[in-house]
């Protein structure tokens, strides 16, 4: 796993045996704030994960107190400066490395530590699973400093998690969302107890793991492409093709073997 793990500048990658590989957002001086360094690593490392088989699960979390607070504001002051083109690129590059995320072939559980403001609350979205400790709070502050909520995909993903009238009161306000109040949104799928955030989402990592990695990953295709498809006939469609090539797999073959014979199946990924 020498690509998925690095090196990084602003990112510490750990790679289990078990297949689940921990990222770490780490620049804890800035509370994890993204730099176009950070977003060039980030592009690169979901490219990396995509490419190895042997990852079955993704785990995204934030060194020190932080999850992650969004753009480094250190850079802001040169923003207004730059020309259309030059700032389109980093826009664009921003953006790269937000779908890569959550284009990544396997789940992404994010294990929301701390703070998860702007670009932060962005990265949190495009998780397909977030996990919150009592720490944690959510902030679309684009707003508060002369921007729109509609950066990195928060637009098009915090409505369909929580509902248009939440996400306009969250983008329209920039107020700070707790963690409880995250739970009952449904922004977060829970909140865990203190210092165990790591620990839950690692658990469960290890419950997706125990199933048919073609399965789950099948599973995430039609998750993601049914919320772009405009009618029920057409997700139908879609569900039906990935089901009829997983019974092609030796995975579903070995499922039904040990089911008759009443043992856990052995899942190799084929």
């Amino acid at each position: 796993m020498s690509d998925v793990t690095g090196p990084y500048e602003t990112l510490v990658v750990d790679a289990a045996d078990t297949g689940v590989v921990t990222l770490t957002l780490n620049r804890p001086d800035r509370g994890n704030a993204q730099t176009s360094a950070m977003f060039d690593e980030l592009d690169g490392f979901a490219r990396a994960v995509t490419a190895d088989p042997s990852v079955r699960a993704v785990l995204i979390t934030g060194a020190g107190k932080a999850f992650c607070v969004g753009y480094d504001l250190a850079g802001v002051a040169e923003l207004p400066s730059m020309g259309v083109v030059a700032y389109l690129e980093l826009q664009e590059r921003a953006a790269r490395a937000l779908s890569a995320i959550r284009g990544i072939r396997v789940p992404v559980i994010a294990a929301v530590n701390g703070a998860a403001a702007g670009g932060g609350l962005a990265l949190s979205l495009a998780s397909d699973i977030r996990l919150a400790s009592p720490e944690a709070k959510f902030n679309a502050a684009f707003v508060r400093i002369g921007l729109s909520a509609g950066d990195l995909g928060t637009s098009w993903l915090l409505p369909r998690l929580i509902g248009t009238g939440a996400a306009a009161e969250i983008t329209f306000t920039g107020r700070i969302v707790p963690a409880d109040e995250a739970e009952r949104l449904g922004l977060v799928n829970r909140v865990v107890r203190k210092g165990e955030v790591l620990d839950a989402a690692r658990a469960m990592a290890e419950q997706i793991c125990a199933n048919s990695p073609a399965g789950v990953e099948v599973s995430k295709r039609a998750l993601q492409s049914n919320l772009e498809i405009g009618s029920y006939a057409a997700a139908l469609d879609l569900e039906n093709r990935g089901q009829t090539l997983l019974t092609r797999t030796r995975d579903f073959q070995e499922a039904t073997q040990a089911f008759l014979e009443k043992r856990p199946p052995v899942f190799r990924g084929e």
